[in-house]
């Protein structure tokens, strides 16, 4: 993990086409604004997560009777 320290406007670039900007610093919480391409999703880590595992899930689910149904 790479650790950077930035002040209020200040930003940093991932991947020549990601920029991730400091807006507001308030007590212990950190507001940030991210510009990226439309094509590239951008998630809180929780949703992220959740999605991940609905996709297990479906899978797991729907995978296994479509295989069921190809061997029928």
């Amino acid at each position: 993990m790479l650790a950077l320290s930035r002040k209020k406007n200040e930003a940093i670039v991932i991947s020549n086409n990601v920029e991730v900007t400091i807006l507001e610093i308030k007590g212990d919480q950190v507001k940030i604004g991210i510009t990226a391409p439309k094509e590239v999703p951008v998630y809180r880590k929780e949703v992220y997560l959740q999605i991940q595992e609905a996709n297990r899930e479906a899978v797991n689910a729907d995978g296994m009777e479509a295989l069921r149904n190809l061997l029928k």
